[in-house]
C-alpha cells in the first residue's frame, strides 16, 4: 500500500462517523397515522406526489416552558436537522430539539376519550395543569 493511499485511509478512519441514531421512538400506530395524513395531503390531479417529512421538535411555551410540536414539512435542514426511519416514515429532528428528546415515544390514540398524537417525554419533570407544557 503506497504512502498516500495510507494517508487517506488513516484520514477516513479518524473522520467522527456521523450520528444518525436517536433514543426518539415513533409507534407503528403513530407512522401509519402520519402515512394516511401525507396521502391525504398529496395532490388528486395526478401531479407529482410532495415529499413530506415529519417534524418533531421542542418550542419554548406555555404556562410551564416547554411544548413539544408535530408538523408536516417539506424541508430538511443539513446541517441542523437528522434525519430518522420509522415504520416507514422520515423524521426530522434538529439538534436542539432532539437532546430535549432523548428517550421520548410519539404515539398515536384512537380511542372515544382520547384521540390524536402523543408524546412521552422521560426528560419531563413536571406539566401544567392541562398537559400541554413541561418543565425540564
Amino acid at each position: 500500500m503506497s504512502t498516500e493511499m495510507m494517508t487517506e485511509v488513516m484520514t477516513e478512519l479518524a473522520l467522527p462517523q456521523a450520528k444518525n441514531t436517536t433514543t426518539i421512538q415513533v409507534s407503528e400506530k403513530a407512522a401509519d397515522k402520519v402515512r394516511q395524513i401525507i396521502a391525504d395531503q398529496q395532490p388528486a390531479n395526478g401531479a407529482a406526489p410532495e415529499k413530506l417529512y415529519l417534524r418533531l421538535r421542542v418550542v419554548g411555551g406555555g404556562c410551564s416552558g416547554f411544548q413539544n410540536k408535530l408538523d408536516l414539512d417539506p424541508q430538511v435542514n443539513e446541517k441542523l436537522d437528522d434525519v430518522f426511519d420509522f415504520h416507514g416514515i422520515q423524521v426530522v429532528v434538529d439538534k436542539r430539539s432532539q437532546m430535549y428528546l432523548e428517550g421520548a415515544v410519539v404515539d398515536y390514540h384512537d380511542e372515544l376519550h382520547r384521540q390524536g398524537f402523543s408524546i412521552t417525554n422521560p426528560s419531563a419533570k413536571s406539566t401544567c395543569g392541562c398537559g400541554s407544557s413541561y418543565t425540564m
